[in-house]
């Protein structure tokens, strides 16, 4: 037994050190799956990558900074108040570049379109004047009016603006009283008449507009957050993670969602929540009653059905004929042969063949949506035993193997990587349901690499979480820490880099993936040299999950595939030579 189990060890340590570990696709430079570790050389490249960031978590104080600057830049440039910037912006969805277009082009029609007349008018100088909304004289000093000039006392300005703000964010679009004058009522004008509370609800309808307006921003989904995100259109993937640790697609503000695109996400929601799979389980499961038609489900072992009150009807569930009709000449009460003779006669084909349909499009429903049940909620666990960790296991943990707390991040990221690998695993069963079932070989490739991706997913879950119990229960440091830590490091470092490749290759639909008729195998594209790929050292990789015993196939057709004796990569039936290592196939 300790012979074997260091074979295992020796064999785990193999698949995940980085050199003998991945699966690679690729066609000759055209397109390049390279489920492998990638390595040392190509490291810094690829962390790189991971950092670069299209898109910026934006608080509070950021959003009202960038509004200010965005202000300043058209009030410069177009020599006008902030107040009118702000106005100009607003009409235009807070696009700087829109503004100045727009505004260069024809000056006069914006001027118009949005209120701001070309001069500042000024109120009559007058020692008292007549208010245009409660006709009363007051002093010159009490009375306000916007840029048109229109004079009106400070009461009924502040019920004026008090009445919009509390109304909603209409207010932001606010004109002059005068039923004649489309003035624009500015900021400037709340800040002078209206009350502490009020401009608090107008500023916060100001934030939200630059948000909601804006198609560069979007605000966070998650309950409660109140943390927007600027992205930048058109820099490629939507994930983005919020400052609330959130993650969602910026395109549909459904959760993160890669490598299934925003379309078969909103199907997939909405089939969840749905009654057609409802109707699907009913068509399946039960028989409409021959009389009053309301189906009913068979929950007894005998054929003798009677239906609810007020129906009471009495029937055979096989035949569905009048009980009445049923005897010793018909079989016996619990042995109709009606329905096999007419069974025999084609009467029954299509209503079975519906109900057959429908039963299999049910349980192959819920094969895919249990699994992808399963790793949310494996998600969910994984991201409460993450916060359990950060918060006092890491210190124990610390404490008890006399290691900085800093030296442990290897754990953090171990379970972060975990948790969204599952995220990953979980969407890729939704990818699977709408694989469209002729397509064959596509169909067998998704399901082996899947496999792939969730043995080595279990393998980095189970180190994390088992193995990493062993030491939080110990007594004092443990010789072996840090082969653990080497360990565990280079299961994610390998199980990010699959998962990386794998969302790569299932976002380009699998295109390499050729159907050949009657093999229903890779095609030549995928089935390349690269497959099983090669290091910079010139070492041959086995695809993940290989074993020096060849079991490299799982999940794929035997009858199509070869697994090379030398290097256990798995080629086409078609090849004569292994297209990794050019070792014979023997026939």
């Amino acid at each position: 037994m300790d012979s074997e189990d260091d074979t295992r060890d020796s064999a785990d340590e193999d698949f995940y050190s980085g050199g003998e570990a991945g699966l690679a696709l690729s066609d000759d430079g055209d397109a390049d799956y390279d489920f492998a570790d990638r390595d040392s050389d190509d490291s810094d490249d690829l962390i790189s990558h991971r950092q670069q960031q299209n898109y910026s978590v934006l608080s509070e104080t950021d959003i009202k900074q960038h509004q200010a600057d965005d202000m300043n830049r058209v009030s410069t440039v177009l020599s006008i108040s902030k107040s009118e910037a702000c106005a100009l912006l607003r009409s235009y969805n807070w696009s700087v570049s829109k503004v100045h277009d727009e505004w260069f082009v024809d000056e006069a029609r914006v001027r118009t379109a949005v209120g701001l007349p070309e001069k500042q008018n000024e109120m009559p100088n007058e020692r008292e004047l007549t208010c245009g909304i409660c006709f009363e004289s007051c002093p010159r000093e009490s009375m306000g009016a916007a840029s048109c000039g229109h004079p009106f006392c400070g009461v009924c300005w502040r019920g004026y603006i008090s009445t919009a703000i509390n109304d909603g964010p209409g207010c932001l679009m606010l004109r002059c009283p005068d039923p004649s004058c489309s003035a624009a009522v500015g900021q400037d004008m709340v800040n002078l008449f209206a009350s502490d509370e009020d401009k608090g609800k107008y500023e916060r309808y100001l934030c939200r507009s630059y948000i909601e307006d804006n198609r560069k921003t979007k605000w966070c989904p998650a309950p409660g957050c109140e943390y927007a995100v600027e992205f930048v259109v058109g820099s490629g993937s939507y994930d983005v993670s919020c400052g609330c640790s959130y993650g969602f697609c910026w395109n549909c503000t459904e959760e993160a969602h890669r490598p299934v695109d925003c379309s078969t996400v909103s199907k997939w929601i909405l089939k969840n929540s749905a009654e057609s799979e409802n109707m699907n389980w009913i068509l399946a499961n039960s028989k409409p009653c021959p009389k009053c038609k309301r189906p009913i489900e068979k929950n007894q072992g005998c054929m003798h059905i009677t239906c609810t009150p007020p129906c009471k009807f009495e029937f055979c569930w096989l035949c569905l004929g009048p009980w009445s009709d049923h005897g010793e000449r018909t079989g016996g009460f619990y042995a109709c042969n009606r329905y096999e003779a007419a069974r025999q006669e084609g009467a029954f084909d299509d209503s079975e063949r519906r109900r057959e349909m429908a039963k299999n499009s049910l349980e192959r429903y819920t094969h895919y949506y249990e699994r992808w049940a399963a790793n949310q909620s494996s998600r969910q666990k994984a991201l409460g035993d993450l916060q359990s960790l950060q918060n006092d296991k890491l210190e124990k943990l610390s404490d008890i193997q006399s290691q900085p707390e800093s030296q442990l991040k290897f754990i953090i990221e171990a379970w972060l990587q975990i948790v969204e690998c599952r995220r990953v695993l979980k969407w890729t069963y939704a990818y699977g349901y709408y694989l469209p079932d002729h397509e064959h070989a596509k169909r067998q490739f998704f399901e082996y690499v899947q496999g792939e991706a969730e043995s080595g997913l279990e393998r980095l879950h189970q180190c994390a979480e088992k193995e990493l119990q062993i030491y939080l229960d110990a007594d004092c440091p443990s010789k072996d820490f840090n082969d653990f830590r080497t360990k565990l490091a280079g299961l994610t470092s390998v199980t990010r880099n699959y998962f990386e490749n794998l969302v790569r290759a299932l976002e380009s639909g699998l295109n390499d993936v050729g159907a050949h008729t009657g093999q229903g195998a890779c095609s030549k594209a995928v089935s390349s040299k690269n497959l099983g790929g090669k290091s910079k050292s010139g070492k041959n990789k086995a695809p993940v999950g290989a074993s020096k015993s060849g079991s490299s196939t799982r999940g794929m057709d035997d009858g199509n595939i070869w697994a090379c004796d030398q290097c256990t990569f798995a080629n086409p039936r078609s090849a004569r030579s292994c297209q990794v290592c050019d070792h014979q196939q023997h026939r």
